[in-house]
């Protein structure tokens, strides 16, 4: 992929994937802030130290073998690492736990299955775009911050995108869903947000 603008010039993508199949076709790009139509700030790409361009590093998105998802299904059953809940073989995906740009080369030649896990689609968009915007990814690059990191190892961490947090996705599903729409009802009627009064219920009730 090569760029006729100048060195300089700033190209926004589609999304933040998009810039991150681009990374990982081995073309450096430098993420800023700048200033949207609307006054909100927005995320801006500019092509890197064209020296630094890394061609068929990795061919793009890695082809997963049918193999290691096999693998990764034994291990972990066809289910969300991020949400817990069970999926369609077919709709979950296979997941690095450490970002490309982080662990870079090795991310790519490592085939160890551990270093691996499975998502469904929405727990993915939602783990792309905290690491997008995380700045061990942008600037330290440090594989061992990713290590101990919600979106890497959701069982044991001690940050989320080196933010000191705590996090629980819950999913509602089948009749469950009907649960969900009672607190949704409650919680309006209360005129309170909805996640600070689970919170509050959790908090009562240990």
């Amino acid at each position: 992929m090569v760029s006729s603008r100048p060195k300089n010039s700033r190209r926004r993508m589609g999304a933040p994937r998009a810039a991150r199949d681009v990374r990982e076709q081995g073309i450096p790009l430098v993420t800023s802030r700048v200033q949207g139509p609307n006054g909100r700030k927005i995320a801006a790409y500019t092509f890197g130290d064209p020296a630094k361009i890394r061609l068929g590093q990795g061919g793009g998105r890695t082809a997963f073998s049918k193999k290691l998802k096999a693998e990764l299904v034994e291990r972990d059953g066809a289910r969300c690492a991020i949400y817990l809940e069970p999926f369609p073989e077919k709709d979950i995906q296979i997941d690095h736990r450490i970002p490309f740009e982080v662990q870079g080369d090795d991310a790519v030649a490592d085939k160890n299955a551990s270093n691996y896990m499975l998502l469904c689609g929405s727990a993915n968009r939602a783990k792309s775009w905290s690491c997008e915007h995380c700045a061990n990814r942008l600037d330290q690059k440090d594989v061992n911050i990713c290590r101990s990191c919600y979106w890497a190892f959701p069982d044991d961490y001690t940050h989320i995108a080196m933010r000191a947090a705590r996090r629980m996705d819950i999913l509602w599903t089948g009749a469950e869903v009907e649960v969900y729409d009672r607190l949704k009802k409650k919680t309006a009627e209360l005129q309170q947000d909805m996640p600070a009064y689970v919170k509050k219920i959790i908090e009562k009730n240990l």
